[in-house]
C-alpha cells in the first residue's frame, strides 16, 4: 500500500487511515482496545469511525535488570493476569521464577496504577460477544501485543482483531494464531524503529491520553448488542 519511505504525519491521521480499512466492522457490536500511551490517539480515531467505546488493555514489560529495554517477558491485566515469559531471554541472564513473581507484582501495581488515572472508576465494556479490536501504533517483536491480545482472548470476545498501522510481516504471522484478522497498513521487512514511519511521533502525557479517552463515544444503545 505504501512505498518503503513513507511516513504518517502523525497517530492521528495514521488512526483515520486505519479506520477506513476498519468500517466493515462497525455493524459487528466493536470495542476498541488502545494500548497506551502511543496507541491512544490511534484507536480514538477508528472508535469515531465505527462509533464504538474505547477502552484500554494494559500490558507492561518486565526487563532483565539493568537491561529494562530487554524483555524477559510481558505481563497483562486480567483476572488471572497473563505472563508471557521469553525463555531464551530468562535463561540466558539466570532469571528464577521468584524474580519474575516478584516483578509481575510491581508492574501489575503500575497497570492498577494507570487504569485509574487514565479512566478513573468508568466502567469497563464488556467484550463477551463483541469484536474486539486491538490497537497500537506499531509493532516491533510483537511481546507485548501477544500478552495483550492473549487477555483480550480470555474474555470470550466473538472475534479478536489486530489493528495497527505499520508492523513486520513476521511479527504479524506469528500472532496470527491469536486473532481472527490482522489489519496493518503498512509492513515493512526490515522494519528498524516504529517511529521512523511517523513524521511527528513525540511522547504523550498521562494528562494527554486522559483527554483522548473522554473524547471516544460513549456506550449507547446502538453500540451494546442485544440480549
Amino acid at each position: 500500500m505504501f512505498g518503503e519511505s513513507f511516513r504518517f504525519s502523525d497517530r492521528s491521521e495514521a488512526g483515520r487511515l486505519l479506520a477506513a480499512k476498519l468500517r466493515h466492522y462497525a455493524g459487528r457490536h466493536p470495542v476498541v482496545l488502545a494500548l497506551p500511551r502511543g496507541g491512544v490517539p490511534v484507536a480514538l480515531e477508528v472508535a469515531r469511525a465505527l462509533n464504538a467505546p474505547l477502552d484500554l488493555v494494559l500490558v507492561r514489560k518486565i526487563g532483565v535488570p539493568f537491561q529494562p529495554e530487554l524483555a524477559a517477558a510481558s505481563v497483562a491485566e486480567g483476572d488471572p493476569p497473563v505472563l508471557i515469559r521469553n525463555e531464551e531471554v530468562l535463561s540466558a541472564f539466570g532469571l528464577d521464577d521468584a524474580f519474575l513473581k516478584a516483578e509481575q507484582a510491581l508492574q501489575l501495581a503500575e497497570i492498577d496504577r494507570r487504569r485509574r488515572a487514565y479512566l478513573g472508576d468508568r466502567p469497563r465494556p464488556t467484550l463477551r460477544g463483541r469484536t474486539a479490536i486491538v490497537v497500537d501504533d506499531g509493532i516491533a517483536t510483537g511481546a507485548t501485543t501477544r500478552a495483550a491480545l492473549e487477555s483480550v482472548r480470555r474474555q470470550r470476545p466473538a472475534a479478536v482483531v489486530l489493528a495497527a498501522p505499520v508492523a513486520p510481516p513476521e511479527t504479524v504471522a506469528s500472532l496470527r494464531a491469536l486473532v481472527d484478522d490482522a489489519v496493518i497498513l503498512h509492513a515493512p521487512h526490515d522494519l528498524g524503529s516504529i517511529g521512523f514511519y511517523y513524521r511527528d511521533f513525540r511522547q504523550l502525557s498521562d494528562e494527554e491520553v486522559v483527554a483522548m479517552l473522554a473524547q471516544a463515544p460513549a456506550a449507547t444503545a446502538q453500540n451494546v448488542p442485544a440480549g
